[in-house]
């Protein structure tokens, strides 16, 4: 008699549960693939875009395992075309039923909701189509601040943004839509947030984006001065933006001023916390600090006085604070008289509480004195 071949019931079971996952996680793309190769499309074609696009973010909505999820959006987006007609019909679908996505996830219990919302707008990010920025823009302000992340993600993508040229007027209306919203979230917003806004205002170059760069250097500056700012290697991007706003070629313009006082001043408050901060410092922020103070020199600094500058790198490098001090003070003077930088690039710093016009930039108060920063 031949002996009977079993199958362990701990094995069936999870032999039965990967079916499960499979059918849950799987997405039909046979049809879709067939579409992609033709030039010339029918009615059929687009219903068979559309039911992919139903399909493959319903099961999106549903699949809680992360890993699972992923290969659905690569699914997705790697089924993207340029032929006009698919193109088209792909966006509206995507329109559809992401937003119908986001609906339904207003209706699940709060980390299932997170998880859901969380997943359509990286979805949405990775598809770079504008048609799906108002999906963002809705959650913009939300509470969670990692929901809120990936929605501005969304709406500064710069692979996006290079499809948005501000010379038609729709897409100019969009970008100072997107302006303004961000605008509102700048003062709340952490160092993550204010990076993707930053670059938002290199990528647009309109009017409201040159706002919004202020607005970012004036919260940067605040948060200097009172010995709260975080993540101060961020201000390398600040500071290279608002140096693209006032040289080489635009150096003494009028037009400018307010732009170069920010330049200035956000430049010495990160010298100034970079010496007052030795024995209140953590390590990282050492860390960025000195980063900022050496790349700026390089990248910004020797442009600005038109010959290259090494003095910063020198005394960070040796840790030399006195050497440091003495490039400040060169660099911006005191109130017995401006330095290079300043009359280079005839920065006003406003007057003192007297009355008296201020020869160079706030000095920063020194650190709290609690420990830690």
């Amino acid at each position: 008699m031949k002996a009977k071949r079993t199958i362990p019931t701990v094995l069936l079971v999870l032999l039965v549960l990967s079916v499960i996952l499979r059918s849950e996680t799987a997405v039909n793309t046979r049809l879709i693939d067939d579409v992609l190769k033709k030039e010339v499309l029918d009615n059929k074609d687009l219903q068979i875009i559309d039911d992919f696009l139903a399909e493959a973010v319903q099961t999106l909505v549903k699949t809680r395992d992360f890993t699972s999820i992923a290969k659905i959006r690569t699914v997705i987006t790697s089924r993207r075309s340029t032929q006009g007609q698919y193109a088209q019909q792909f966006s509206e679908s995507s329109y559809k039923y992401i937003s119908s996505g986001l609906r339904q996830a207003e209706e699940l219990p709060e980390e299932r909701k997170f998880r859901v919302i969380l997943n359509l707008l990286i979805l949405a990010d990775s598809l770079e189509d504008p048609r799906l920025i108002d999906l963002a823009i809705a959650k913009l302000k939300d509470n969670n601040k990692v929901i809120r992340y990936w929605a501005v993600r969304c709406v500064t993508n710069p692979a996006l943004l290079k499809k948005l040229n501000p010379n038609e007027g729709a897409n100019l209306r969009l970008l100072q839509r997107i302006a303004e919203q961000l605008k509102e979230l700048v003062d709340s917003s952490e160092p993550e947030i204010l990076a993707l806004i930053a670059e938002f205002t290199a990528q647009t170059r309109i009017p409201e984006g040159e706002d919004l760069l202020g607005q970012i250097a004036d919260i940067r500056i605040k948060r200097y001065a009172d010995w709260t700012v975080k993540y101060e290697l961020l201000d390398i991007s600040v500071l290279r933006l608002l140096y693209d706003r006032i040289a080489p070629d635009q150096v003494g313009r009028s037009s400018k001023p307010a732009g170069a006082f920010r330049f200035a001043q956000l430049y010495s408050y990160a010298m100034q916390r970079y010496i007052k901060g030795r024995d209140f410092l953590s390590d990282n922020s050492k860390h960025y600090l000195a980063s900022v103070l050496v790349e700026t020199e390089d990248k910004c600094i020797g442009k600005l006085l038109g010959r290259p500058q090494s003095t910063i790198k020198r005394a960070v490098e040796q840790s030399d604070d006195s050497l440091l001090s003495q490039e400040y003070n060169r660099l911006f003077g005191d109130q017995r008289g401006a330095g290079e930088l300043t009359l280079k690039l005839n920065i006003d710093y406003g007057t003192d509480p007297s009355g008296k016009k201020r020869m160079a930039p706030l000095t920063l108060p020194g650190p709290p004195k609690t420990s830690g920063s």
